[in-house]
């Protein structure tokens, strides 16, 4: 199985204990192949500079977090370049990693992105349910 990560998924598991990270664990644990792309990272590392974030992490915090992502993740290149989320086309990057990184599974928080449900035979999913699935398994 390959599930991409929203970065709003990423940031909450990074800066509290909740089903987020919860999430991150339970795919580190049953080896879940999660797939991420430069500009999942680039849009991560934006909201982690914000002062909102900052007042619950730190730059090594950030720096640790990047680092075990980077055991446990496959950052592939995005060739794709379609253009589907009207409402909001940053989240379209989210929409090419999956396809490209040939996912089954978008796990986001976006209103955006759960109104599709599915992309292209990926299923969209909230945190919650992606939990569900994989306790499933």
């Amino acid at each position: 199985m390959k599930v991409v990560l929203d970065a709003n998924v990423l940031i909450s598991a990074l800066i509290k204990h909740g089903k987020s990270r919860e999430l991150l664990l339970k795919i580190v644990k049953k080896n879940i192949k999660l797939v991420l792309s430069r500009g999942i990272l680039e849009e991560f590392l934006e909201v982690t500079e914000t002062s909102k974030i900052r007042k619950y992490i730190n730059e090594d915090e950030v720096i640790a977090f990047l680092r075990l992502l980077g055991t446990v993740a496959t950052t592939i290149k995005v060739r794709s370049v379609f253009k589907v989320v009207k409402e909001d086309p940053d989240d379209d990057i989210v929409l090419r990693t999956a396809y490209d990184g040939k996912a089954e599974y978008i796990v986001s928080g976006d209103k955006h992105l759960l109104s599709l449900a599915k992309f292209r035979k990926i299923k969209i999913v909230k945190v919650h349910q992606m939990i569900d699935i994989l306790e499933g398994e």
